[in-house]
Parts: C-alpha cells; structure tokens; sequence
C-alpha cells in the first residue's frame, strides 16, 4: 500500500507543557493502565512500559480500540505537545517508547539521542495531516509569496521539514525566510497577533487553526510527504524490555487496522481523551489514516533523504548512518 517518491515527504490534560522542566513535569503527569495484568508478568520495573504519546496520539487509539486486553504488563502513559519533548524524554529514558513523525525522529538521532525507530508508521497519500496555514485575510497566495516571510514552526518538526520541501519546489532556499522554532501553542498565538507570517503545524492543530482561527490553508502534506513515522523507543529499552516493547508493537499494529474500520469510534474516544471539540477529533482522524508497516529499504531510502535536507538548510553538520537508526528486528510484530 506504501510507495515511496523523491518528494515525500500526531484532554490535553490541563496545558501545554513547556520545553523546560520537561522531565519533570512530565513524571509528574505520569499515569497508569493497568488493564490486563496478568500474574505472570516479569517483576520490577520490566512489568510495566512506559509509552510517550503526542496529543491524541497513541494512547488514544489503543485505549479505543482495546487492544491492551490481556497484556502481561501494565501501560503508563505521559503525554506530549510535540515530538521534540518527546523525543527529549525518550532520550533521557524517561519514557520507553513513543510515536513520532519521521523528520523529528531523524533529527533529534542526528543530534545524539539515544534513540531507535522499532516500527515504521504509514499515512496514506491522501494524508493532509501537515500543513503551512496562514491568517484568514494575508496577502500570500502561493509558496514563492513567502519569501522574506517569518514562518513558525518547531526545530526538526514535520512542519519544519514540509517547509523546507515546499520553499525548494517553489525555487526559494531555507535563508530567503526567517524560521521562528516555537512550540504549537505559542506559535499559534504569534499568528493570531501578526507577529509571524505562517505556520508550519500537524494534526490537531490544523484543524484548531482552520477552524477556529479561520486560517487558510496553503499547502498540505499531500504530494509532498510520504506519511512515514515511527515508534521510537529508547536504546535501554530495546534491550531491557525487548518482549513488552514487541508485544506493545503488535498491539499497536492491530489498533490501527482497528481505526481504520472505525473511524468515528476513534474520533469520540479521541475527542475524550484531549479535550478536543468532536468536530476537531472527526477531521484529526480523517486527515491521518495510518498502517503499521515494516521498516525496509524504501523507508531507510525515505529518511536518507529527510537527513539531506536538512543538512542541506545548515541544521546538521556530521555524516549520519541512518541505517544504524532503523532496527526492523520487530518487523514481526506487523503481522496479523
């Protein structure tokens, strides 16, 4: 269902949480999923993963569709803005696992995370799940408009990096704009007071902008992204936790056929677990229609060339062996 083309490129509890302190305030966020432990779970802390999701990410497409039921270990989950907090605490071992788009998971790799992508994730072509969204009444028309443009975004993000593909096909390169790295909450609000000209976004918050905001739309995921992401997990845990983690990843795999036949379901369970307004939760989900894949040739060949335009824009200076960053030694768990 996948092929990959030269151009290919997820109640948020009470706040967004801030870069700084994240550790911290993220073990506090902690919670536990307990459903299904069973007595013959390992002991001490192998009995339990601890799974990293974005806002309405992965927790809540497991917990819809129930696919923990009966799993040998217990679930915590804590919940991020973006990947790069995410990607942070993985690093850090804070957390076990997480999914991630591709561009942020390469990114914080090539900056020394501690970090392997176990199971590659694929949208659909007719993803829009990415976009640059402007105010409702700018002058921009057109990529090329741009130019000489602040646009925010976060460093290394999916947005970040649709950016960076949108300013070449339009002939344009990384310095004729000013990139403002913001997190998705405060990005929002610099657009709302003009003191950016766009903004480089995912998920939700596409919908939240277009919505709520009434920005426009002006370019999409569509035709320029493959829909690959990942679920990361931390080099400790591959080791220490390898038959949770491929249990988990199995689970997940199944979760996702689940949504895909189940799309409302997910958008009301989706609704519930952010906080999110069910018409937000409804276009979230139909924007993002996502498979379990396995990690083969065609996605290290994808995230090649994610590295090379980012090295290309002066963010990565160093040779990066993407192959030593993919461990398909779980593609097993794709299987039905």
């Amino acid at each position: 269902m996948r092929s990959v083309g030269r151009h290919r490129r997820q109640k948020p509890r009470t706040r967004l949480l801030a870069v700084s302190g994240l550790i911290a305030a993220m073990l506090v966020g902690l919670t536990g999923c307990q459903r299904g432990a069973a007595s013959s779970a390992p002991p001490g802390d192998a009995a339990t993963l601890k799974i990293a999701s974005q806002r309405g990410g992965t927790r809540a497409i497991i917990e819809a569709s129930g696919v923990l039921e009966g799993a040998p270990y217990k679930v915590e989950w804590s919940e991020f803005p973006s990947a790069q907090t995410l990607l942070e605490a993985l690093s850090a071992g804070a957390v076990d696992a997480g999914a991630v788009g591709d561009a942020p998971f390469m990114f914080a790799y090539a900056s020394g995370s501690k970090i392997k992508a176990v199971q590659a994730l694929q949208s659909d072509h007719a993803s829009a799940s990415t976009a640059i969204v402007i105010p409702a009444h700018s002058p921009i028309k057109a990529v090329a408009d741009l130019k000489g443009r602040r646009i925010a975004t976060g460093r290394g993000s999916i947005g970040h990096y649709l950016l960076l593909l949108a300013l070449e096909r339009a002939g344009l390169k990384p310095s004729d704009v000013t990139v403002v790295y913001l997190s998705p909450g405060d990005a929002k609000a610099a657009m709302a007071s003009g003191s950016v000209d766009a903004w480089a976004t995912w998920g939700s918050f596409v919908a939240l902008a277009t919505t709520r905001d009434h920005a426009r739309v002006l370019i999409d995921s569509r035709g320029y992204l493959s829909g690959v992401a990942f679920e990361a997990a931390n080099e400790q845990a591959i080791t220490t936790k390898r038959a949770q983690l491929g249990d988990f990843l199995h689970r997940l795999a199944k979760a996702q056929l689940w949504a895909r036949d189940h799309q409302d379901v997910y958008a009301h369970a989706l609704a519930v677990d952010t906080g999110l307004p069910l018409d937000i939760a409804r276009m979230t989900v139909a924007s993002n229609r996502t498979l379990a894949v396995p990690i083969d040739a065609a996605v290290e060949a994808e995230e090649i060339d994610v590295l090379d335009h980012f090295r290309a824009a002066g963010l990565i200076d160093k040779p990066i062996d993407v192959h030593a960053a993919l461990d398909p030694s779980f593609n097993d768990a794709v299987k039905p």
